[in-house]
């Protein structure tokens, strides 16, 4: 599975209250639990910044964050935006089998 790195800013109407956040954030996890079960949540934390949280999961592919955005955007009032993210040891398998560069 892949992963990806969402960050999420809530729109300022679906805010009444600071706790709205908490009831804002079971409503979208619940729909989003029947909606992409096959979605793996890994981490979901609340920033600093342009961004209300970030949220770190595992999709089959991009077809699936792309409909998580979606569903984000549309029952969460929010705006979200979605990046691909390699593991670290990955990468570092990644770089260990490029081939070297030339000298300049």
């Amino acid at each position: 599975m892949a992963i990806f790195i969402m960050e999420t800013r809530v729109s300022v109407e679906s805010l009444r209250q600071p706790r709205s956040f908490e009831a804002l954030e079971r409503s979208v996890a619940g729909y989003l639990g029947k909606a992409c079960p096959e979605v793996k949540w890994l981490g979901s934390y609340a920033t600093l910044g342009p961004y209300d949280y970030l949220d770190i999961f595992e999709a089959n592919d991009i077809e699936v964050a792309m409909r998580v955005s979606v569903l984000v955007r549309a029952y969460g009032h929010g705006e979200a935006t979605i990046r691909p993210a390699v593991d670290w040891g990955q990468f570092k398998h990644l770089l260990r089998n490029l081939p070297e560069l030339p000298p300049v």
